[in-house]
């Protein structure tokens, strides 16, 4: 039980923390023992600590919470994440107000930051339930893993259609891990911790409160590389996630309903403002950008962008022969098991489909470049 991890969860357990205040007193004092061991009047010159929170992270110094939180986890088998461990998800850390401690219930693979989250409205339609069930199943079968909130409706049929087609679902929870919340997904929960995981920032014990499921919705767009609305009226909770993904970079896409449905309206209103219309999985992958580093898939390749899982495989076993340095096509065709014509043809498809850049004196460099 290492200093460093009970300090973090004792700042992190203090009632009253939100992200934006962690981060200020981070900020500040460079790190949660500083901020533990800070004067009332120091805590206090930070914007948003009051007098009363003050007072409890005062009190949190010798507070026995924090041996209690690792207790619960380990009789839980719930593992706890620092923000600086290397399992802590890439595209989370990078995020405004990442969490500084995340309980992960099953298991976070690098394969997981090849990821598409699928959210919308619980009370759904048919229509909406099966365009969730059969867009998760056809990512899913691509190769890319399933990011949803676990909530009853689009996010379910999210789940349940990446496990039906045998892949990778993370379910992103509001409330502590502790218990399963909507008590009705405990078997879903179940089964998706053994095919993926459960991920929340919240302490494992802590229930449904006020504002803890829109502030969740900030980890869903973080830990994916676009988020797919699938059915939101103007006032639903989805469209959080919508606007927190535009602002952390990541792509937007909306599924259109019927023009008159109000199940729809806000998936049409984020059409018109310039999501991407998504007719097909296609549509998704080809409007994903490149990945920052690239990431070894679930079939085990290496991937530098999501396209490349569009792939057949004649184009992937190709594709796999290009370097990210220039190297002469003869050498290409030299180490490829295909007759030279078909690896010829291959490379200009692969070239037409943007993962392919030819350079001057028939040199040839994966893209992106």
């Amino acid at each position: 039980m290492s200093d460093s991890l009970i300090d973090w969860l004792r700042l992190h357990l203090t009632p009253g923390i939100g992200p934006r205040t962690m981060e200020l007193l981070l900020e500040r004092f460079g790190s949660p023992t500083e901020v533990l061991n800070a004067s009332g009047a120091a805590l206090l010159a930070v914007d948003g600590v009051g007098p009363k929170l003050s007072a409890e992270i005062t009190k949190s110094r010798t507070s026995a919470a924090a041996e209690e939180e690792i207790a619960t986890a380990e009789k839980l088998g719930v593992s706890l994440l620092l923000r600086d461990s290397p399992e802590y998800p890439t595209g989370l850390r990078e995020i405004c107000d990442a969490p500084p401690v995340l309980s992960v219930a099953g298991t976070y693979q690098s394969c997981d930051e090849l990821a598409v989250a699928i959210v919308g409205s619980r009370q759904c339609t048919l229509y909406g339930r099966q365009q969730a069930e059969k867009l998760a199943g056809a990512l899913a079968r691509a190769g890319i893993t399933i990011i949803s909130g676990l909530a009853r409706g689009i996010d379910a049929c999210a789940h349940r259609g990446a496990l039906q087609a045998g892949g990778r679902t993370i379910a992103v929870c509001a409330t502590g891990l502790a218990e399963v919340y909507p008590p009705e997904h405990k078997d879903l929960a179940n089964e998706i911790r053994q095919n993926g995981c459960l991920i929340s920032e919240s302490p494992l014990r802590r229930g449904t409160m006020k504002g803890i499921f829109p502030q969740r919705n900030r980890l869903i767009s973080g830990l994916s590389l676009g988020v797919i609305i699938v059915e939101a009226s103007r006032g639903s909770g989805s469209l959080h996630t919508a606007r927190h993904a535009m602002e952390q970079g990541r792509e937007v896409f909306a599924i259109p309903g019927r023009i008159d449905s109000l199940a729809s309206q806000g998936c049409h209103d984020l059409i018109r403002d310039g999501a991407t219309l998504v007719r097909s999985v296609e549509d998704i992958l080809e409007s994903l950008g490149p990945l920052i580093k690239p990431v070894r898939a679930q079939t085990s390749e290496t991937v530098h962008a999501p396209r490349e899982l569009l792939l057949n495989d004649q184009e992937r076993e190709v594709l796999n022969l290009v370097r990210e340095d220039a190297q002469h096509i003869d050498e290409i065709v030299r180490h490829s098991s295909l007759e030279p014509a078909r690896v010829i043809a291959t490379l200009t498809v692969l070239e037409m489909k943007r993962l392919v850049r030819r350079l001057p004196g028939s040199l040839l460099v994966r893209a992106p470049w």
